[in-house]
């Protein structure tokens, strides 16, 4: 039943300016739903949503200014770096007889050789005294080399280039091709990049003291997906999947396998839960504790009578997320790392950190009122940023004294009360989540914001604009894999173009090793 409205003929000056602030709040709530809402239709229908607000400045601004030093350093000359492919020696039109030699003058120019290149390959056929033929074995099974594959890859891939641009750019380079077979170099027999890239994910998550992760949408098949980044400083990862579920999340850190277990580490997730005791109690007594796949899983779920089970929280996904953190537990993954991210809860599993940058983003984007609520919300602001420095000054060399300290300033600014409603409910939040935001002051090497991840998944969303989606599963898989490898070449700098020279077997192609080995190697000690 609605309420009925108050009566303010009785009120004072006051009362009335409360009131106000409370309903210009309100309008201000609905107004941002409603702009969410249209946002989302704007999308479904694939018009352009709201402009964006700019970023607040807060990790630029915090910076630590550079020192300048009183000595330069020279850097080189360009030449030192370059080889020398061929020598021309110019002579003057005219010397005279009387002139003497005095050496050369040296002008570098660099240029780029690029011309398609057939090979005609005549095998000899040779008839045997038994009457069998035997013909040569050709080198290469494909009708395209590997310098044409590798240059349609690093294109497509790294260049951000679309299939009917590549198309347009070989047809003029004189190379004879249809797009239907650019769409088979680049989808079709490239099992050793995807395993590359699943072994890129184990090495990742099995070495790494944090990680961040987010996620963009995407569109698959017609439809809409979400693409989901993995990484940190010496890796990359992209999986596009259906779902931003934590169940998904979690079945993307198993890092390929898919299997379901039953140990400690599994129980202690459902604990954690509120799964009820005697579910836990089932499972635990059980003698079955390793599952195959999810219908394995699922099927033992049915014979416990679980599935049946109509409470709250659902006793089936708390115990399918439990089997599967099981599962990255038995594998070693995820052992002591920190996940950092924006605060989505699907996000929210083991070791968990926030980010700085958004979460002062919520302040930054909320809307004021009148003078006092601006000056308000900017004095929070300003002490925000103020301790988001000293954190990252606390990164470099942690102290005990300093972190209580920066607790305590933490604990001032998260329990003000400005007489701003719905800034106070912000900081109250805030507040609530103080042990992720102070996490760095237990593992200082954790970064303070998820920056990796949004710089990371940027390629994702150029291709999103360019492109109108994956057509195929083998698409989408491989378009994830390349991504993940190139954005990890970068991170090992390793140039992408001899990575993916050394893999086609490219003639004069310098040797790369295999990304997870870098990635080990690289692991902090």
């Amino acid at each position: 039943m609605a309420e009925s409205p108050k009566d303010i003929s009785g009120l004072g000056l006051e009362e009335l300016k409360a009131l106000l602030v409370q309903a210009l709040e309100e309008v201000a709530r609905l107004k941002a739903e409603n702009a969410e809402l249209r946002e989302e239709i704007a999308r479904l229908k694939g018009l352009k949503g709201r402009p964006k607000l700019k970023p607040s400045g807060m990790e630029k601004a915090t910076e630590a200014p550079a020192k300048s030093s009183r000595r330069k350093i020279r850097r080189g000359t360009k030449r030192a770096k370059l080889t020398v492919d061929e020598t021309r020696i110019i002579k003057p039109e005219a010397v005279p007889e009387d002139a003497r030699f005095k050496g050369y003058e040296d002008f570098v120019v660099q240029d780029l050789v690029v011309r398609p290149w057939t090979v005609l390959f005549r095998r000899e056929r040779w008839l045997m005294p038994s009457g069998e033929t035997v013909v040569a074995a050709l080198p290469a099974a494909s009708h395209f080399g590997p310098e044409l594959k590798r240059f349609i890859l690093s294109q497509y891939h790294q260049g951000q280039v679309t299939i009917p641009r590549l198309f347009m750019l070989l047809r003029d380079l004189g190379v004879s091709i249809s797009k239907r077979q650019i769409v088979r170099l680049l989808n079709e027999s490239q099992d050793t990049f995807l395993k590359e890239a699943g072994e890129v994910l184990r090495a990742g998550l099995g070495s790494a003291s944090w990680i961040t992760v987010d996620d963009t949408g995407a569109r698959h098949k017609a439809k809409n997906a979400y693409c989901t980044h993995i990484g940190n400083d010496r890796f990359a990862w992209f999986a596009t999947t259906g779902s931003k579920s934590r169940l998904n999340f979690l079945e993307l850190l198993r890092a390929g396998q898919t299997d379901y277990v039953i140990n400690a580490a599994a129980l202690d997730y459902m604990r954690d839960h509120n799964l009820p005791k005697i579910t836990v109690s089932l499972l635990t007594a059980n003698a079955e504790r390793r599952f195959a796949d999810r219908t394995a899983f699922m099927a033992h779920l049915e014979r416990l009578g679980v599935t049946a089970l109509k409470v709250n929280p659902d006793p089936v996904q708390i115990a399918t997320e439990g089997a599967l953190w099981g599962s990255i537990a038995a594998q070693g993954l995820i052992d002591g790392t920190v996940i950092v991210s924006d605060g989505a809860g699907q996000f929210r599993v083991a070791d968990h950190a926030l980010c700085w940058v958004h979460a002062e983003r919520l302040i930054h984007k909320l809307d004021t009122f009148c003078e006092a609520h601006r000056k308000a919300k900017e004095l929070i602001r300003y002490r925000i940023w103020w301790l988001y420095a000293d954190l990252k000054a606390y990164r470099q060399a942690p102290a005990a004294r300093r972190a209580g300290e920066l607790k305590r300033r933490f604990d001032r600014i998260f329990s003000t009360t400005t007489g701003f409603v719905t800034l106070d409910r912000l900081l109250a939040r805030l507040n609530a989540q103080k042990n992720d935001l102070l996490a760095v002051l237990e593992r200082p090497e954790i970064p303070l914001h998820t920056n990796g991840s949004e710089n990371d998944i940027r390629c994702q969303v150029t291709r999103r604009k360019i492109s109108s989606g994956t057509r195929s599963d083998q698409g989408r898989d491989c378009r994830d894999a390349f991504l993940g490898l190139m954005k990890t070449c970068a991170k090992q700098t390793v140039r992408f173009w001899d990575y993916l020279g050394d893999r086609l077997q490219a003639p004069e192609a310098p040797a790369v090793p295999r990304l997870a080995e870098l990635i080990r190697q690289s692991a902090p000690a």
